[in-house]
This record gives C-alpha cells, sequence and structure tokens, in this order.
C-alpha cells in the first residue's frame, strides 16, 4: 500500500514558501528584494489560483516560492498542487502568510496531493511539508494516510482485489488498531444474508459479510456500511465494455467506510464502532441469478429483480437489516450505486439522503469543514410505489428512467426502518480528472466528512 511521506519536524531546514492571495499580493511584493520584484515581472506572475514562482537564490538553488491562492472563495485545497510542481526538497510554509491562509488546511492538501498509486509502478521523488506550527500534525497526517489507503484499493484492479482482498484489508485495520473481524461465507451466508449470496455466487471468488468491531461497550454505537462489488459486469444484465470499464471502483464504498473507520480508530474517538462490508463479484455463469428471480431476504422481505445490474442496493439491504438490528445511534452506508446521482450532481458531488433534518444539517456543516463536498437529495415517499411488484414485496429497481437515485435511497430505506438517524451516501468513488489534493483515480468520497460528523458528535472530552 501507498505510504504517504509525513510531515517533517518543525524546525526542519526548508525552502519557505509564501502562499499568495489577491488582495495580499501587493504587500508581498513590496517585501521582495529588487531582483525578485524584477524577477516575478520576468515571469509575469500573479496570484491566480495554482500559479507559481520559484525565487533563485545567489548560488542559483530555489530560495523562495511564491504559489497563488486566487480569488477568496476558492478551491480550498489547491495547495495541493504543490507537491506535482515543486522539486524534490523540503519546503514549509512561510511566516506571515494572509489572513485568509489556513496552515492546517494548506498542510492536508498538500499530502493529499501527494498521494501517487505506486502498485504497479514507482513514482518519482516527492517534495516533503514541514509541519506548520500550531497544526495538529498528528491528526493530519492520519487521515491523509486513511485516505491513501482507501484510494490504493479503489485502485486496484480487480484480478488483483477481489472480496478475500477486502477482507485482508479490514483484517491488517483491525490488527492496527486493536479491533476484531468476523466473516460470515458460504452456508452461512445463504442462510443469513441470501441476497449478498445470491449477487456473489456466480463468481469463483466467494462472497461474504465483513463484520469490524472496535470500541468500549458502553459507548455510541456507529455502524457503517460499504458496498463492495470488487468487479460488476452487470451480470446477466451485463453492462456494455465502456461501462465495465472502472468497474473495479464500484467496491468505492467499502473503501470510504474502511477510509472512516481508520480515522475513527486511529484518533480514538469515544464511539462503539462496527463496520459492515459484503463483499462480492457480480459475475455471469451459469449459476447467476437472474432477471425475474425472486429473492428473500434477511429482513424477510423478498425482493424481484428487475435487473442484475443492480446489486449493490440488494448486498446493503442484507448488511442494512443487520445493523438496524442493532439500533445504532448513527447508521452511515457508502455505495457507488447509481448513475442518477451522477447526471443529477457530477462526480464531485455525493448525494446523500436521510429522513432527519437535524442530522443533515450536521452532515452540511462537517461536508465545508472537511473540505468533502456533498449534497442533500429528497428521501420523496411517493415514488416508493415505483418499487412495487406484482409477485413480490418490492422489486430492486423501479423499471422506468426517473428518479433513479431517490429509489434506490427508498429501496434501502425498507430495510432499515427502525434507525432515524440514517445517512445514505451515493458517491461515485473516482476523480476523473486531477484537482488540487485530488489525483485522477480513486477516491474515498464522505470519508473525511464521516470522520469530522462524529468527532463533532461525541468529542473526546465529552
Amino acid at each position: 500500500m501507498t505510504r504517504l511521506p509525513d510531515l517533517l519536524p518543525s524546525g526542519t531546514t526548508a525552502v519557505p514558501v509564501a502562499c499568495v492571495s489577491a488582495a495580499g499580493w501587493a504587500a508581498i511584493r513590496e517585501g521582495l528584494s529588487q531582483r525578485h520584484q524584477a524577477y516575478c515581472a520576468a515571469v509575469d506572475f500573479a496570484p491566480k489560483a495554482g500559479r507559481i514562482v520559484l525565487l533563485p537564490g545567489e548560488d542559483g538553488r530555489v530560495a523562495r516560492v511564491l504559489f497563488g491562492l486566487g480569488e477568496p472563495g476558492g478551491d480550498r485545497l489547491v495547495a495541493g498542487k504543490l507537491p506535482g510542481l515543486l522539486p524534490p526538497g523540503a519546503y514549509r510554509f512561510d511566516d506571515g502568510q494572509d489572513a485568509g491562509f489556513d496552515a492546517a488546511e494548506a498542510a492536508l492538501a498538500w499530502l493529499l496531493g501527494s498521494y501517487r498509486f505506486t502498485r504497479y509502478r514507482q513514482a518519482p521523488l516527492s517534495p516533503r511539508l514541514v509541519a506548520p506550527d500550531g497544526v495538529d500534525a498528528a491528526e493530519i497526517v492520519r487521515i491523509a494516510s486513511a485516505v491513501a489507503m482507501g484510494r490504493d484499493l479503489v485502485n486496484t484492479p480487480a484480478n488483483d482485489l477481489g472480496p478475500a482482498e477486502i477482507e485482508a484489508a479490514a483484517r491488517l485495520l483491525a490488527e492496527c488498531h486493536g479491533a476484531a473481524v468476523a466473516v460470515t461465507k458460504g452456508e452461512a451466508l445463504a442462510r443469513d444474508f441470501p441476497m449478498i449470496h445470491a449477487v456473489g455466487m456466480a463468481s469463483p471468488r466467494a462472497p461474504r459479510l465483513i463484520d469490524l468491531t472496535w470500541g468500549d461497550d458502553g459507548a455510541p454505537l456507529v455502524i457503517l456500511v460499504g458496498k463492495g462489488v470488487a468487479f460488476d459486469t452487470g451480470g446477466l444484465d451485463i453492462k456494455p465494455s465502456a461501462g465495465m470499464l472502472l468497474m473495479k471502483k464500484d467496491m468505492g464504498g467499502a473503501a470510504a467506510a474502511l477510509a472512516a473507520a481508520d480515522m475513527v480508530m486511529a484518533s480514538g474517538l469515544p464511539v462503539r464502532l462496527r463496520l459492515l462490508i459484503p463483499a462480492v463479484e457480480n459475475a455471469v455463469s451459469g449459476n447467476a441469478f437472474r432477471p425475474g428471480d425472486v429473492l428473500r431476504s434477511r429482513a424477510g422481505l423478498s425482493v424481484e429483480i428487475g435487473n442484475t445490474d443492480a446489486e449493490g442496493r440488494l448486498i446493503l439491504a442484507d448488511a442494512l437489516a443487520l445493523a438496524d438490528s442493532e439500533t445504532p445511534d448513527l447508521l452511515i452506508d457508502f455505495a457507488t450505486l447509481t448513475g442518477a446521482a451522477r447526471v443529477a450532481l457530477g462526480p464531485d458531488l455525493p448525494a446523500f439522503f436521510t429522513e432527519d433534518d437535524s442530522l443533515a444539517e450536521a452532515v452540511m456543516a462537517s461536508a465545508k469543514a472537511a473540505i468533502d463536498p456533498v449534497w442533500r437529495m429528497p428521501l420523496h415517499a411517493p415514488y416508493a410505489s415505483l418499487l412495487e411488484s406484482k409477485v413480490a414485496d418490492l422489486n430492486n429497481v423501479s423499471g422506468g428512467p426517473f428518479a433513479g437515485a431517490i429509489t434506490a435511497a427508498l429501496f434501502l430505506r425498507r430495510f432499515a426502518p427502525k434507525t432515524k438517524a440514517h445517512i445514505h451516501f451515493d458517491l461515485y468513488g473516482w476523480n476523473p480528472t486531477t484537482k488540487p489534493g485530488r489525483p485522477e483515480g480513486g477516491e474515498v468520497q464522505t470519508a473525511r466528512l464521516v470522520f469530522d460528523l462524529i468527532k463533532r458528535r461525541w468529542p473526546k472530552w465529552a
């Protein structure tokens, strides 16, 4: 797995980096030597977001870096561009930054932008950052390391990451934090979690439910559920080739849940954590589940299969039924679930659903604080009629072109009816292009948000 470079200790000799806003540029330029002012003019430096200039010293080496922040209200992770722009070496954020500069955000952005997927080829040396004074450097590193772990899982192709490897990742996490892991598969899975078994039985790689537990029994119970479809062919409703190209990322919900759990456990938050990952491969073979089949669920509801490519909600439903029986204080599921959410909100903005208005406000506050954006979508109850079946309690799809993300969320709510504090995240799990702090490739959207939400809801000192 990728290991991000730690922040260097405070006091390490390093090249200063001045992060310059449009409003602060005049004052910083005035403080430069005449030679450096002339150099900035010669290269036409302006403090636009992501612009950089390396100011040479007398010996020809980089003496100082100027980096543009742009206008207020811009990308708060813009400092994540720096690792890709600077030569290897040690750097520190300069003293006397603009009033709007947030050193903790910039340091996190730097580490997030340092990520490279290195399983199959070596990455070049990266520049290193000195921990800024006055920030919780250990927490920043914990968050960035958890994100890197999750990104690695999403980026790993399905030939090297199936249900067993997702289980191995959960076991490694448990070993690091003193958690326990139980795994259900085989006949026990078919009996107790019949829809997880049905979705995964066509693959030679056995489906399973991974169950990680951590924390004190008397603490508030938080259950995270992550969709772990290691690869999704679509089943017998097979996807076209173009639709399969990114299907290694269909376990992005499991990766996000694992990353969030890593942050919670590493920080020692005062909660009792349970992490459930239904891990399967939706493959095609003679025993694959079929359109028109009727499946029994753990909750006792019968489900008609309108489309085998809507498999994620089936495996989540069985896991949610188990979670709901525990009456958790907070239940969160993460899933790369619908294309409809992407059509509505694009790849960068996951949809979330909850019936709890105060919880929705807290989610939005944490999204802003963690720079992990989401947007609330409605659980419009009348649309539940679109999931009606003539032969079963409900269908797994609506059968029409409308409100696909909403009907998927309504389907899931049928399997966790008792837990009001339930959040469903419908995410993309992938950065189509490189943005500051978000390299192209796998992404664990909403993991930092959820860590912030749990930390605010149950602070250590409470």
